[in-house]
């Protein structure tokens, strides 16, 4: 498992020293996960939000399949 270094003052290490029963490293361990799950569902909603940004209603009696259905004939007649 890779070795990470925290630095803290002395006041913090003389408390945390006193609260022997406390695992410190799982709990700089599970502070780092939490931060790395928020962030990553925050990126996640600024992308759905980017995406509904630009998402586009199509124009009223627009068909989709009309679209592909001309774009095929068209391919097929160049062939």
């Amino acid at each position: 498992m890779p070795l990470i270094t925290v630095k803290i003052d002395e006041d913090m290490k003389k408390r945390m020293s006193e609260l022997r029963h406390i695992n410190w490293s799982e709990v700089i361990r599970q502070a780092i996960d939490r931060v790395i799950r928020m962030e990553t569902e925050r990126n996640l909603v600024r992308a759905i939000l980017l995406n509904e940004k630009y998402v586009v209603a199509p124009d009223e009696g627009f068909s989709s399949t009309e679209l592909i259905r001309r774009w095929r004939e068209g391919v097929r007649w160049r062939r």
